[in-house]
């Protein structure tokens, strides 16, 4: 997938957000986040998710979000965006960014575009998000 490998290479790239999910020493799942922005402050931002197709509906997908939260938060991220489901991500408690007062890079993503604030969100943030070089190109 070109997106995932210009990611790597970019110079938002975090490697202690690119996480794996192995079953008997085989990789079966991936998610990738790197450094986005709202203005001057910095978060993640969530995507590529991937889990092998046959593999999916068994929790390895729900289990690379929770580690990422998991890792962003104790890193001290103030909060992760991604474009996805307003279906699904709720439940791990993603909100429509709009009512946290962020703009997505594209306004006809309306709810898809979702936010989830960490304990380090600050009060009072409003503005566009931004994410890493590459999705710029897409």
């Amino acid at each position: 997938m070109k997106l995932l490998r210009e990611l790597f290479e970019c110079d938002e790239y975090l490697p202690e957000f690119s996480i794996v999910a192995e079953i008997a020493g085989e990789i079966v799942g991936h998610v990738i986040s790197t450094r986005g922005w709202i203005g001057e402050l910095r978060l993640l931002g969530l995507g590529p998710i991937s889990v092998e197709p046959h593999l999916q509906r068994r929790g390895i997908g729900s289990a690379l979000l929770r580690e990422t939260a998991r890792r962003a938060d104790e890193a001290g991220e103030p909060g992760i965006a991604l474009l996805g489901s307003p279906e699904y991500y709720p439940r791990f408690g993603f909100l429509p960014a709009r009512t946290l007062g962020v703009v997505a890079p594209d306004a006809g993503w309306g709810d898809h575009f979702q936010l989830l604030p960490l304990k380090a969100w600050p009060d009072g943030v409003s503005g566009t998000f931004r994410y890493a070089a590459p999705f710029e190109r897409l």
